[in-house]
């Protein structure tokens, strides 16, 4: 009874060992890169699993990739923005390296519209907008955009453009060139003049300096 046992013992031993000979015989390794169909640049991190198992690997920033399969598996490629594909490892294979580049087509993803709001409840948002002072017209709006002080601080940011400093330098030779050989003109009646004059009697600029 012993040696019968021992018998059927080492029998499914041996089974077990040439089964996971078979099964060792039957995998491949598989490496390749996973790129786009239309500009054949790298898919980074794509997802690279076995069918019906949760076996499975991604791929580096770099769109290659490499994992141990079996002869006749399917291999599923997934990319968001992308279309899944899948491939299957053929089973005529006599080495045990395979190597392949998936190509993904670009895929359009619609996702619902969320709208976020910086209110945690309906109830603050509606005591924010009844507490909301808004110009009432767009003339209001407007006036607001368009005070003296906006619009000071806004020319004294924005420099003369070439047109401007040529339309400036040609009258300033104009000018100059208007009175050439002559005795310069009397600036009595130019009201430019007269400006800078009061602004430098009121800076007492006119003032001798002893």
């Amino acid at each position: 009874m012993k040696r019968f046992f021992y018998f059927l013992l080492l029998l499914s031993a041996g089974i077990s060992a040439a089964q996971a000979q078979d099964d060792s015989n039957d995998l491949v390794q598989v490496y390749g890169m996973v790129v786009s169909g239309d500009s054949l640049s790298p898919v980074p991190f794509t997802s690279v699993m076995i069918k019906g198992s949760h076996r499975g690997t991604i791929c580096d920033y770099y769109g290659f990739f490499s994992l141990v399969v079996s002869r006749n598996d399917t291999i599923e490629f997934s990319s968001v923005g992308y279309q899944g594909i899948s491939y299957i490892i053929p089973d005529t294979l006599s080495d045990k390296r395979y190597s392949l580049i998936q190509k993904l087509q670009k895929d359009t993803v619609t996702l619902d519209e969320q709208i976020v709001y910086p209110w945690p409840s309906k109830e603050q948002f509606r005591d924010a907008f009844l507490s909301l002072n808004a110009p009432e017209t767009d003339y209001d709006r407007a006036f607001e955009n368009l005070t003296k002080d906006e619009i000071r601080l806004a020319v004294q940011g924005v420099p003369m453009s070439g047109q401007a400093n040529y339309y400036y330098q040609v009258n300033r030779e104009a000018s100059r060139l208007y009175t050439t050989g002559q005795i310069p003109q009397i600036s009595l009646l130019n009201p430019l003049a007269w400006a800078q004059f009061v602004r430098a009697w009121k800076s007492g600029d006119l003032k001798s300096k002893r």
